[in-house]
């Protein structure tokens, strides 16, 4: 089976790369060809993270094993395309650079049968051009996520509302 990417980079823009691939290629394959789709180097460290239909960050699939005291972590290079992509679970996200934090948008748009003629992975359409940095991202949590006592007009500067004791040292 061959698998027909869209992957659009998060910004108002747009950029996109349209990629075929076969299903049974890993996740390291389609990293390595969405850097070369969008000119990247390969020197910074990557994730994918399965997607809801929302857009919403799952699971992370990493470039290296970084976790620490045996908790495992999926990898890349040991994970299929077919093992986290299907018709009902088409959305991933990815990131390239955690410093700058380029993201993008990777979505399955068609599973079809591949061209004997063909190589794969195959770059099927550019659109736009990679801005020179990553788009800004806005980090905020969602209305009323940490409840009421976490209000924007607290001053910290006022000790006098707080239930501790300033001189306890």
């Amino acid at each position: 089976m061959l698998y027909r990417f869209r992957v659009i980079l998060d910004a108002e823009d747009d950029v996109f790369r349209d990629i075929e691939i076969m299903a049974d290629n890993t996740l390291e394959d389609l990293h390595n060809t969405i850097l070369q789709s969008f000119g990247f180097d390969g020197s910074e460290m990557a994730s994918f993270y399965i997607s809801d239909d929302d857009w919403n960050q799952g699971e992370e699939i990493s470039q290296f094993d970084m976790a620490e005291g045996g908790s495992s972590i999926r990898l890349m290079n040991e994970t299929t395309l077919d093992d986290v992509v299907s018709e009902s679970q088409t959305k991933l996200i990815y990131v390239y650079d955690f410093l700058s934090m380029w993201t993008f948008l990777v979505e399955l748009a068609e599973i079809a049968e591949p061209d004997p003629q063909m190589d794969y992975p195959n770059l099927m359409f550019v659109h736009g051009q990679l801005p020179m940095a990553a788009p800004d991202k806005e980090f905020k949590a969602e209305d009323d996520e940490f409840g009421p006592e976490f209000e924007d007009d607290l001053d910290i500067d006022d000790y006098d509302d707080l239930s501790f004791d300033e001189n306890w040292n």
